[in-house]
């Protein structure tokens, strides 16, 4: 919803002011992108120990738009215009304001992040019935006539199994789980939003990260889905600080040595990451330590087609070894000594943080 940090949230994961941040409503119009590394600590302990000349980190990209009201998806305020916007992502990010500041506005006046996804959810919920009455009467009418073809019979299911979903006011995310590759092929063009992952970032005040935990878990509990919490205004002042500079600095600053774990915009990165079904598996040597985006579930070959065309096609084995192996032994020969190094061939299934070598021929 507009006012509750989301532009402000953006900046600081990109590290950019490219998302103008204001305290009124809809200062943002046109989408904002940027590009963000999903930090690893093990990037950075695997280019430690080889002495990488360089890291490269996996990346993810993030689409900011304007602030939701209700009745967005009849154009209030352009919010169809806005939810057309993210039509094209992966997963989407609800940014719910947790954080009090009375200079600050919120459009429904009074905060209760529980209220915002109702009426974000709603939203999301009336413009994907739009799409769903637009095309299924016209597909389910010539399936009757027996005019369909496999493919558009086993669409119409789908479509009403979402249609059933969303009338019940229900995201429909869930019934994604269920589908099939094939399946997920024929209602690709449609880019339901209700079906994409959510992630929940809940936007808190400075005084409430002693609480970052318990809050967490409150919201887990009220939304059934893992929650990210993040603190957007104290991120976009300290934009230039690394990420141990800035746990530094919040434990001096808000005298919390006894807090386990401060919440950190990396905790978000990784979520949305996870969220989109997505790992990443390591390569690293003197020239580069490098993480590999791949699909949870990909074959040696299959991750091997991350790096080049030419490897997947050429593939003949991989050497793997787990990366706590690894650094419990500080290199790939001495690993190799206590055999730990496996070699796979074409059915092994990639596991996260996996460090690989691949055998090919082309």
């Amino acid at each position: 919803m507009p006012n509750i940090g989301k532009s402000t949230l953006f900046n600081a994961l990109t590290k950019s002011y490219a998302a103008p941040a204001e305290n009124f409503p809809f200062c943002t119009i046109n989408p904002n992108i940027g590009i963000v590394d999903v930090k690893d600590s093990r990037v950075d302990k695997l280019a430690e120990m080889s002495q990488s000349k360089k890291k490269i980190y996996s990346s993810i990209e993030f689409v900011d738009i304007a602030g939701l009201v209700k009745w967005a998806s009849k154009g209030e305020w352009l919010g169809n215009k806005f939810l057309s916007h993210i039509r094209e992502v992966d997963a989407i990010v609800q940014v719910l304001r947790y954080f009090k500041d009375s200079e600050v506005v919120h459009v429904e006046w009074v905060i209760d992040p529980m209220r915002d996804v109702e009426i974000i959810n709603t939203e999301l919920i009336f413009a994907d019935l739009e799409i769903i009455e637009r095309n299924l009467w016209n597909l389910a009418k010539k399936v009757k006539m027996g005019k369909g073809n496999k493919d558009e019979v086993r669409l119409v299911e789908i479509l009403m199994e979402i249609q059933t979903a969303l009338i019940q006011w229900k995201i429909a995310h869930n019934i994604k789980d269920k589908l099939t590759k094939d399946d997920e092929k024929l209602i690709k063009s449609y880019n339901f939003l209700t079906t994409k992952p959510i992630v929940y970032a809940i936007n808190i005040g400075q005084d409430d990260i002693p609480f970052a935990h318990e809050i967490a878990n409150e919201f887990m509990e009220k939304l059934q889905s893992p929650v990210a919490i993040v603190c957007a205004k104290l991120e976009s002042e300290m934009m230039d600080m690394g990420d141990e500079e800035k746990d530094e600095f919040i434990r001096e600053m808000l005298d919390i040595d006894k807090v386990k774990h401060i919440p950190t915009l990396n905790d978000l990165i990784k979520l949305g990451f996870e969220k989109v079904g997505l790992m990443y598996y390591f390569t690293t040597g003197e020239d580069e330590t490098r993480s590999w985006t791949i699909p949870i579930g990909s074959t040696a070959p299959q991750a091997a087609g991350a790096i080049h065309t030419d490897f997947e096609k050429g593939f003949i084995k991989a050497e793997v070894v787990k990366y706590d192996d690894l650094v419990t032994y500080g290199s790939w020969t001495k690993a190799k000594e206590k055999w730990l190094v496996k070699l796979e061939g074409k059915e092994y299934i990639v596991q996260d943080g996996d460090i690989m070598i691949f055998k090919f021929n082309v």
